[in-house]
Order: C-alpha cells, then sequence, then structure tokens
C-alpha cells in the first residue's frame, strides 16, 4: 500500500491547532540505543509491571501505591520475580498494600522471565531493544505480544513510549487520522492492518525527518479536542 498523504498537511492542522511552539514544545525525544542499553532489567520489569496494572485501572491509584509494589516485588530484580512461587503469587494477592489482581501479578513473574531469557541472548533487555531495527516497530510490538505476558495492544505501546524508545500510540486521535487518510479503516490490531500503519510512519519519517513518537504526537494534536 502506498502513503499519498504528505505529512506536511498533518502537521499544518496540528499548528492551526495549537500553535507551532506550542505543538514543537510538546514533543517527546526518544532515547538513544546507548541510552536504552544503560538502563537496567529492573527498571524494564517495573514499567511493564506498572503499565500492565495501568490498563483498565486508576492510574493514580498505582502510583500511590508504587513504593508497594516495589517493596512486594523485591525492586523487580527480574531472577528474584522469576523465582516466586506460585504460593507466593497467592499471598500477593491478599495484599491490600498492592493491587490484588492475580492475573495481573503472575504476569509480572512470566515477564521477569521473558527478560531473563531475552537478556541470556543479548545480555540485557535494554540491547535487545536498543538494536530491534527502527522501521520494524510493529514486529516489535508483536514480539512483545506473542512472547510476553499482557504487553499486547496499548500496554506494551505505553511501555515502549515511557521507557523512552521510539514508538507510535495507537491513542484515539491518532487512529482517527490514519482512518481518515485511509490507512486502516479503524484500530489495527491485525498483522495487515498494523503492518500498513507500520509503512504509513516509515514514509512520514523519511519525509519529515521526525521520530515516530514525535510523528505519533503531531497527529494527536490535529484532531480537534471533543466538547
Amino acid at each position: 500500500m502506498s502513503v499519498h498523504i504528505s505529512f506536511q498537511e498533518i502537521y499544518d492542522r496540528a499548528v492551526d491547532l495549537k500553535g507551532e511552539e506550542n505543538l514543537l514544545a510538546q514533543l517527546p525525544k526518544p532515547k538513544s540505543s546507548q541510552a536504552l542499553i544503560k538502563i537496567s532489567d529492573s527498571a524494564y520489569l517495573a514499567e511493564m509491571c506498572k503499565c500492565i496494572f495501568r490498563s483498565g485501572f486508576v492510574w493514580q491509584i498505582v502510583e500511590a501505591k508504587w513504593t508497594h509494589f516495589e517493596k512486594a516485588f523485591g525492586q523487580f530484580n527480574p531472577g528474584f520475580v522469576a523465582g516466586f512461587s506460585d504460593e507466593k503469587l497467592e499471598q500477593l494477592a491478599q495484599d491490600a498494600s498492592i493491587i490484588r489482581n492475580l492475573t495481573k501479578i503472575k504476569a509480572t513473574r512470566e515477564n521477569a522471565m521473558f527478560i531473563l531469557e531475552v537478556a541470556e541472548k543479548h545480555s540485557s533487555f535494554g540491547r535487545f531493544l536498543a538494536e530491534w531495527p527502527e522501521d520494524d516497530l510493529v514486529g516489535l510490538l508483536l514480539h512483545l505480544r506473542k512472547y510476553g505476558s499482557r504487553l499486547g495492544g496499548h500496554t506494551g505501546q505505553y511501555f515502549l513510549r515511557f521507557m523512552g524508545k521510539d514508538s507510535f500510540i495507537f491513542s484515539k486521535d491518532v487512529v482517527a487520522v490514519l482512518v481518515m487518510h485511509g490507512i486502516v479503516d479503524k484500530e489495527p490490531t491485525s498483522k495487515k492492518g498494523l503492518h500498513a500503519v507500520q509503512q504509513a510512519f516509515n514514509t512520514w519519517r523519511e519525509e519529515t525527518g521526525l521520530a515516530y513518537s514525535q510523528l505519533s504526537r503531531i497527529m494527536a494534536a490535529s484532531i480537534p479536542a471533543q466538547d
């Protein structure tokens, strides 16, 4: 599929709505490969856990309880968490100082195992992210969905964005732009739809020189706020 819309048109709409100075000030700055590599595996596991517990829940409650999460999960050391027994997980599911969701608690142990497996092959999870081809973010999202636990959909997208990996997010407004310009007809979940979006973002990045996260933010800003 070829992309027939210049990103300049999307950019101009965003500038009309937000003002160029304000728009540029809001653009995220993804981390370099070296910065991603320097992040500890514990920090990656912690962010996976935080994104999973935020999903479908009030973010402020997760933040308010976060120091208790850190204590309960041993500062998110992957080797420590991967060794949790089923009985330990059941105990955590009764701990009122954190959020008592057994399924999400189990996912944290499964993701600790996932990180350890990745680190064994790549020396660290950060190096794995840093070395993933920049023009195949969809492939990375699909990998997280397949091999991680509860890291599909928006959860995986937010995890990458919050850790600084250059990424787009399928917010309601970003999807609206993609639909408006015929890239997809709804939020992409199939491989075909995801790859169509990847092609569009690759084309726009080549046109503008902007990062994927910046393209994504500009797209969101180009849609008028709903009353």
